[in-house]
């Protein structure tokens, strides 16, 4: 009896589970959500990636984003929940022109919180290759366009496809209104973080909430596949952003997408879905749990796009400086002698420059089209801050006066906050005399005292044109009058600096070339050799490089397969001030000219490169194998440093790398600072600066590339740039090589003078800063009024205090600063008032 009852039992149970699994499979599905899945959340980010440019012209993405921004607003009509997000001012100026309603009705939902503003910038920069103050400019203007145009400026900073990100992005970011910051590269493939969602610490301390987009920025379709992958990531938060809608040559969300959200959110156990903009999302978990902290920059994606398209990284390195320089010297002449400052100019110029820093266009991953609309802008850049520099000049020079006929005057001026010896070389008509060995000219200060000088071949052959080459000792952000006038032919004086067919040699550097034009550098002040023996001295070394445009998947260049080599040399130069050995070398179809000059009492070598490139799938670096023990590699980053891993990646940096270490008990190093390139390397000690790569437009993996088709390539044909070497005992610090990357790369603007009456003195100094490790960046006008704005910033990462003498408007500043920190000081300059430190965006 008992035995049957349990059998029974059974049954029912049996029957029961049966039944059970019958009616689950006719009338309900089991859920596809993990049981903790209603407490997570989804903020979903309706966006539309733009790329302006990339395989299309700016043109193109312009209408892009018109009818872009149309959908988006279509589908707020018809979905009262929607929401949507774009980054990039320019964006909607092209809105402001073509359809002023549009614009007011995005103004409309910008008010109500359903059209999210983000970025802060004027697009979606490289963040690796512009400086620091084309990234301080892209919030200043930015920022600024937003407020006008839509009524708000933007708190979350978007760069989600750049290709990495430099340590110094979050003090810019926090200066310029922003405590957020969205990104996507590099992945988690690429970079292993510790959550997707962290603080993200800059170099100087400061701390931004960052959020990787864990997928992608455009998901279109499988929203709820997505959807549970989002819910399988380990996080320190259970609220994620979730981004959708068609980007890269825009789109946004379609209603089939929107339609598949709204599906999702009805289903029975699904997360809780919150139609959102980064800005809520980044306000809702402010409060919550104690998230990491990641103090390192953001690297790496895609390496080969520090070196793609070398012509044009140049050219914006170039148009940087050049309009620095530019407002510098029109500032200074609209204090002191009352020069029209042209600061629509040179907002115009800035604003070509940052747009032309679009990370596919300044990554060189653009069609080439885009490069000859880059060349316009940069050029446009170029011939404004030439304008203004020489127009400056001239006004301040005409107050200077010239009392002898028989003489030729010229004044140069120092943008620099510190005293500068820059080196000049001018073109003036003079006969030499007859006999060689003599001079008949002495270049002298308004005191008298003569400058070392030598006469050069001039750039033309026309008539008695000669270049005048001297190094002008200048007062700090001032100028000086220099006066060149006859005298009867005497012998020249002896020169500390020789040069022979092999050989360069002053008072602190013997330089040695073997007969394939390696080079080996011997510091007499240390007495060592600079470079390892072991390796032959430094030399420029070819590299097979076969990845796409990209160098997608690429972390290092390691294949040698050859260098330059057979080399010929000829003295060029050999003059009291410097000498001069010109060595050609060459590799298969490519040639290499490089004019290594040494002056007289310098403690660094520089270099004057052409290069004739026609390689492809190659890459070009130079190698210096610094002879150190424990290498610590430092890189130029914007607006600060950082230090890497000798390991042989390549990565990103600025004007200078540094390989410092060990030698006999003290530390030594050398520095190469440079005007045009931007990767990097460094295995153990030899550090390498890529100099050109030989990939077709945009040829992107997994493509191969068709031996039997012709593809247009990069890079091919002349190319020029500078190095200079400067071996040093102790740190770079110590040596003032951020100093010397400002001198190197600032035009020096020389006035020449005609015979005039004047009453200004014949040397004066305006500004300056009284500790070395204080850089004064930039001197403009403010954007709004006419106060003047200083930028300065804290160069060695060491806390300091200085003092800025304001001498152009008799007033001093003194302050503290913390490691790597920015400072931004506003002064009036009319109805007193005190000194402000203000943000990036002058506030």
């Amino acid at each position: 009896m008992h035995s049957r009852m349990i059998r029974w039992s059974c049954f029912a149970v049996l029957i029961g589970a049966l039944c059970l699994g019958v009616k689950t499979m006719v009338g309900q599905t089991p859920s596809p959500w993990p049981a903790d899945a209603p407490q997570h959340k989804l903020y979903v980010i309706g966006n539309a990636h733009i790329d302006i440019p990339w395989l299309w012209p700016w043109s193109e993405a312009m209408d892009v984003g018109l009818s872009t921004f149309r959908s988006a607003l279509d589908r707020m009509n018809e979905y009262p929940d929607f929401k949507f997000t774009a980054s990039s001012a320019i964006l909607y100026e092209w809105v402001a022109s073509a359809d002023p309603g549009m614009l007011a009705e995005i103004r409309k939902r910008v008010a109500e919180g359903r059209w999210g503003v983000v970025g802060g910038w004027m697009v979606e920069p490289d963040v690796n290759i512009p400086n620091g103050e084309s990234l301080m400019r892209q919030g200043l203007y930015g920022q600024r366009i937003f407020q006008q145009l839509v009524g708000r400026m933007s708190k979350v900073g978007f760069n989600p496809d750049s290709f990495g990100h430099a340590g110094t992005l979050p003090q810019i970011l926090k200066l310029q209104g922003m405590s957020d910051y969205v990104f996507m590269r590099p992945g988690a493939h690429e970079k292993q973080l510790p959550a997707d969602v962290f603080w993200w610490q800059g170099a100087d301390g400061t701390r931004v909430l960052a959020h990787r987009i864990p997928m992608s920025y455009g998901l279109t379709r499988d929203i709820r596949q997505h959807m549970l992958e989002y819910l399988k990531l380990q996080e320190p938060t259970n609220s994620m952003m979730f981004f959708y809608g068609a980007g890269d040559h825009g789109g946004g969300p379609a209603k089939d997408t929107i339609n598949a959200i709204l599906d999702v959110r009805k289903e029975p156990g699904a997360p809780k879905i919150i139609f959102s903009t980064p800005e809520r999302y980044f306000a809702d978990i402010a409060g919550g749990k104690n998230y990491p902290v990641v103090d390192d920059d953001l690297q790496h994606h895609s390496v080969g796009c520090y070196t793609a398209m070398s012509e044009i990284k140049k050219e914006n390195r170039t148009a940087e400086a050049a309009l620095v320089t530019g407002e510098k010297m029109a500032e200074l002449a609209n204090l002191l002698v009352g020069f029209p400052y042209p600061k629509s100019d040179f907002a115009n110029s800035w604003r070509k420059v940052l747009l032309m820093q679009f990370h596919d266009s300044m990554a060189g991953t653009a069609l080439p089209e885009q490069y000859v609309v880059a060349r316009h802008a940069y050029g446009y850049a170029d011939e404004v801050a030439d304008q203004a520099i020489h127009l400056a000049a001239a006004k301040i020079a005409w107050q200077i006066p010239t009392t002898d006929p028989s003489s030729e005057y010229l004044v140069v001026f120092n943008p620099h906050a510190w005293p500068a010896t820059l080196n000049v070389q001018y073109d003036l008509n003079w006969r030499l005399p007859d006999q060689p060995g003599e001079i008949n000219s002495r270049v002298e200060d308004e005191h008298g005292n003569t400058i070392l000088h030598q006469w050069t071949a001039a750039t033309t052959v026309q008539g008695i044109r000669r270049g005048l080459l001297f190094q002008a000792p200048v007062p700090a952000f001032g100028y000086r009058q220099f006066r060149i006038r006859h005298i009867d032919p005497v012998p020249a004086p002896q020169s500390t600096v020789t040069a022979t067919d092999h050989t360069l040699e002053n008072e602190h550097l013997r330089v040695t070339f073997a007969d394939d034009g390696t080079i080996s550098m011997f510091d007499k002040d240390a007495g060592a050799e600079v470079f390892h023996g072991g390796t032959g001295g430094a030399r420029a070394v070819v590299i097979n490089d076969p990845s796409d445009t990209w160098s997608h998947d690429v972390r290092a260049y390691t294949q040698e397969i050859g260098q330059f080599g057979s080399a010929g040399f000829h003295v060029t130069e050999q003059g009291p001030v410097r000498a001069t050995l010109r060595v050609r070398t060459g590799y298969g179809a490519s040639f290499m000219t490089t004019d290594w000059m040494l002056y007289a009492g310098a403690r660094s070598l520089e270099a004057r490169v052409s290069l004739d490139w026609h390689e492809h799938e190659k890459i070009l670096k130079f190698s210096f194998p610094v002879d150190v023990q424990n290498p610590v590699p430092t890189y130029e980053i914007a607006y600060g440093f950082k230090v890497r891993q000798a390991n042989g990646n390549e990565d990103p940096g600025q004007r200078w790398i540094d390989v410092s270490g060990d030698r006999n008990g003290a530390t030594y190093g050398l520095s190469v600072l440079n005007d045009a390139k931007y990767g990097y390397s460094v295995q153990d000690n030899d550090m390498r600066i890529s100099i050109v790569r030989g990939a077709p437009y945009a040829h992107h993996q997994p493509a191969k590339l068709d031996p039997n088709k012709e593809y247009i390539w990069q890079d091919q044909g002349i190319q020029t740039f500078r190095m200079i070497l400067v071996p040093h005992t102790g740190t770079w610090q110590d040596a003032g090589i951020v100093r010397m990357a400002e001198e190197m790369t600032a035009p020096v603007p020389v006035l020449y003078q005609g015979i005039h009456r004047g009453t200004r003195a014949q040397s004066a100094s305006f500004l300056s800063v009284d500790v070395p490790d204080v850089v004064v960046s930039d001197v403009k006008q403010s954007e709004d009024g006419n106060d003047l704005i200083v930028r300065c910033y804290e160069t060695a990462g060491h806390p300091t205090k200085a003092t800025i003498d304001l001498g152009l408007v008799h007033r001093k500043w003194t302050g503290s600063f913390h490691p790597l920190e920015i400072k931004t000081l506003r002064v009036p300059v009319t109805g007193g008032g005190s000194i402000r430190e203000v943000n990036a965006l002058e506030q």
